[in-house]
């Protein structure tokens, strides 16, 4: 085989598995953060809220989990599937899917002192 063919090869099987990586790697076709608020109807106490959120915390792309146990409801922030979250949580009881959406940022006012 010619160097040229060689080469040619070569490129040839380096684009396929940039295709097939890109495919496989879950950060090059990363979704927006999304903010998802579930409805837990067991978690009445704060063993069953702990319990919840390390189940949930297993789920890759979470960046921030919270509960309240007393509103029986979760806040998960990142880039992950809602259904995924509530398939993890089913074993803890009935789930609802209350809200998704995107995350909104909080808004800090810079007010300058000295002007009145």
């Amino acid at each position: 085989m010619s160097p040229d063919g060689q080469k040619e090869r070569l490129i040839g099987s380096l684009q396929t598995s940039t295709k097939i990586r890109s495919s496989l790697c879950p950060s090059s076709s990363r979704m927006a953060p999304q903010k998802v608020v579930l409805k837990v109807s067991s978690m009445s106490d704060e063993r069953v809220k702990q319990k919840a959120m390390e189940t949930v915390a297993d789920i890759y792309g979470i960046d921030s989990i919270g509960a309240d146990h007393k509103e029986q409801k979760m806040t998960v922030i990142g880039d992950m599937d809602p259904v995924e979250i509530a398939k993890k949580l089913k074993k803890y009881g009935k789930i609802d899917i209350v809200s998704v959406g995107p995350v909104k940022e909080e808004k800090k006012d810079d007010k300058k002192g000295g002007k009145k």
